[in-house]
């Protein structure tokens, strides 16, 4: 019935796209169809898409659901509907395969994608060749920094500001050298340095394939983009996923972090960060993004002391927990319980959908 109204409202002139049909199917699920309130809202509700619609929409119910313009509803019969599946494996029509099979009643055919529902599954679930074809949709993934001002100046449009002799004489040589046009240049903007750093440990196996492929596909966007490896000890491996080979850069990487699925000691790991390169300049006005689960074997006040001193240089510090997403989840780790204090916003990571949110709150 929501699919033969929605069908009802196209043929008035009405836009009804199929999400929106399925939306008033699910609604009629929970209000029911013997009362027409319920019913006469939650289509409208869910299927205009513009208040100039409504008028139409009135006079489409009316016939529809009340038959007060004379309209009947075939109820004899029930009509039979062949639902054909457009998936991208399969071929075309007439081009191989099983002969198709007649049908008296309308044929809806349906094509559904699957990157979009590889989008919102968790990583911990996939299947090696879903494995790479997420590979292939994090190379699409750019991360940019929010703008920060720069030392460097450019030339301005507005007429006040810091003088440009440069430009200012350059211009007066077309007047006779009278400087009528005079040229003025202001602050320019630079994305702020990225830091990432990635808990490798045995408790983010399910996810840590998945991340180290996203720092990957980070770090070869050619933008300001640190990457590090944190277990039982700091390693730094921007260099390893340098290469523009997924392959070649994951094995190398391995190669290069001798504590993968080990232990965790965060605060160590931080401390170090801090220590050689954080507070000497990498974290300065960064945002530092750490990717773990917060489950630490070390010192909860050694990691607490090491947020407060990256929190004090970064410009943002956010923390990606993957079991964020999980029902009834609660930051009850000790190591997650210590740093959650000093992070600017805690986020999920445990698909592709999340990773693009991050994405977002990165270049905010």
């Amino acid at each position: 019935m929501a699919v033969a109204f929605a069908r009802v409202l196209r043929g008035a002139g009405v836009d009804v796209p199929v999400g929106r049909a399925v939306t008033f199917a699910e609604a009629l699920t929970l209000t029911g169809v013997d009362r027409s309130g319920p019913v006469y809202w939650s289509g409208r509700t869910t299927l205009l898409g513009r208040p100039e619609d409504i008028p139409t929409y009135d006079r489409a119910f009316e016939a529809f659901w009340r038959q007060r313009l004379g309209m009947t509803l075939a109820t004899t019969s029930p009509m039979e509907l062949t639902i054909v599946l457009d998936t991208e494996d399969e071929p075309p029509a007439g081009q191989g395969g099983d002969e198709p099979v007649e049908s008296e009643g309308p044929t809806l055919v349906v094509r559904w994608s699957r990157q979009e529902v590889l989008r919102h599954k968790d990583f911990a679930a996939y299947s090696h060749a879903e494995f790479e074809e997420a590979r292939r949709l994090m190379s699409d993934l750019r991360l940019h920094g929010a703008m920060r001002r720069s030392r460097r100046r450019r030339p301005s449009r507005r007429t006040s500001g810091r003088p440009d002799l440069r430009r200012t004489v350059r211009r007066s040589l077309r007047s006779g050298g009278e400087p009528i046009r005079r040229a003025f240049t202001e602050a320019g903007e630079r994305p702020r340095r990225i830091v990432l750093i990635c808990d490798v440990s045995g408790s983010m196996e399910p996810y840590s394939r998945a991340l180290v492929r996203f720092l990957h596909a980070a770090v070869v966007g050619r933008g300001r983009i640190e990457a590090f490896a944190l277990g039982t000890r700091l390693t730094r491996i921007t260099r390893e996923l340098s290469s523009r080979d997924p392959d070649a850069a994951l094995a190398r990487t391995a190669r290069s972090v001798p504590d993968w699925s080990g232990g965790t000691r965060l605060g160590e790991g931080l401390r170090t960060f801090n220590d050689q390169w954080g507070v000497r300049g990498m974290a300065r006005g960064s945002v530092v993004v750490i990717l773990s689960d917060g489950w630490d074997r070390g010192d909860p006040a050694l990691l607490s002391e090491q947020m407060q001193r990256l929190q004090r240089v970064a410009y943002r510090t956010v923390w990606v927990n993957p079991l964020k997403a999980s029902p009834g989840y609660a930051p009850l780790a000790a190591g997650m319980a210590a740093a959650l204090p000093y992070v600017d916003e805690f986020v999920e990571g445990h698909s592709l959908d999340s990773l693009q949110k991050l994405a977002e709150v990165i270049s905010r």
